[in-house]
């Protein structure tokens, strides 16, 4: 079975891709930015909040080992899809919470998986463009010399090993927070 791909939105990509990243049967995680309007945007033209794209993850995953309904499970867990427009201090449309499904499939699932409260939109995937290369790989590059990291993600990826220890490949349940290199 080859991998399939799900783009998400949950908050700031550096936090989701750090969670995603740490988790057994993932191929990739790329930063980057989805639903707006224009090609080729960048962080500056995104944080302004007047493009329409969200901060996003396009993960790539083995559906064998983590099938997409799971893959969601953990989605809702790791950020807050009752807040609109805002994840913790990130505020603005560019940090909705949002899933792009890239098949009847998975929009059949992300609307059955839904929490009642939840804001999160669910739309169909248009296009993904991968954020600049300084976010990709961004927690483990700033873990030390970014205090976000410590106050915002550590806490994030605290509550995964808390919630889904199992799903979580061996070299990160060893260090948590290692700089291991998934490429």
């Amino acid at each position: 079975m080859k991998p399939e791909t799900a783009t998400l939105a949950g908050g700031c990509f550096w936090c989701t891709e750090a969670i995603f990243k740490r988790l057994k049967g993932i191929v990739s995680v790329e930063s980057g930015y989805a639903g707006g309007k224009g090609d080729n945007p960048n962080y500056e033209e995104v944080s302004s909040g007047k493009t329409g794209f969200a901060e996003a993850v396009q993960v790539e995953f083995d559906p064998k080992v983590l099938p997409y309904q799971h893959l969601l499970d953990i989605f809702w867990v790791i950020h807050d899809p009752t807040t609109l427009n805002r994840q913790g201090p990130d505020t603005g449309t560019q940090y909705r919470s949002v899933i792009f499904y890239h098949d009847e499939e998975q929009r059949k699932a992300a609307e059955k998986s839904k929490p009642k409260d939840a804001v999160t939109e669910i739309v169909p995937f248009d296009k993904f463009f991968t954020a600049e290369q300084y976010h990709q790989n961004y927690y483990e590059k700033n873990r030390f010399s970014n205090p976000y990291c410590t106050l915002i993600i550590d806490p994030k990826i605290e509550k995964l090993l808390e919630k889904f220890n199992k799903d979580i490949k061996k070299e990160y349940l060893m260090n948590p927070t290692s700089e291991v290199d998934i490429r």
